[in-house]
């Protein structure tokens, strides 16, 4: 019982970065990838290297959501936003938008550090795998 604040605090960080980010992989999943393996060869990498998308933005989410192997999950939404940031934004890491005033990588960052925290602190007890195991 000493724990419910922590464990609802994983709780929404979970919903929120899983939830949210989940939106952007549906909206891949119906609308393609294309824009990004052509980002991926202007960059000299391996066109396959799309699909990660699908890994870093339906997968890690849902299992986000799930509290099943958060950690992993975190981490593998972390290496998502790097990638997003390294082929969108690279040259803007540190620029402010021109509308709002915030940074240009904000919402990046946002999924970024949320996907680091949560590899950190884990899933919490109100998950599917009640906090247990070392990826939880």
């Amino acid at each position: 019982m000493a724990n419910v604040g922590q464990d609802l605090g994983k709780l929404l960080l979970r919903l929120m970065i899983g939830g949210l980010l989940l939106f952007h992989g549906l909206f891949k999943l119906t609308h393609g990838i294309d824009g990004i393996t052509s980002m991926l060869q202007e960059a000299h990498l391996p066109p396959a290297l799309a699909y990660g998308v699908y890994v870093g933005e339906v997968v890690a989410p849902i299992l986000l959501l799930l509290g099943q192997w958060a950690r992993a999950a975190g981490l593998l939404v972390a290496c998502d936003m790097v990638m997003a940031i390294a082929l969108t934004k690279s040259g803007q890491v540190f620029a402010i938008a021109e509308r709002g005033g915030g940074l240009v990588i904000e919402l990046e960052s946002l999924y970024l550090l949320g996907g680091v925290v949560i590899a950190l602190i884990g899933a919490g007890s109100w998950s599917v795998s009640r906090g247990r195991g070392l990826w939880n």
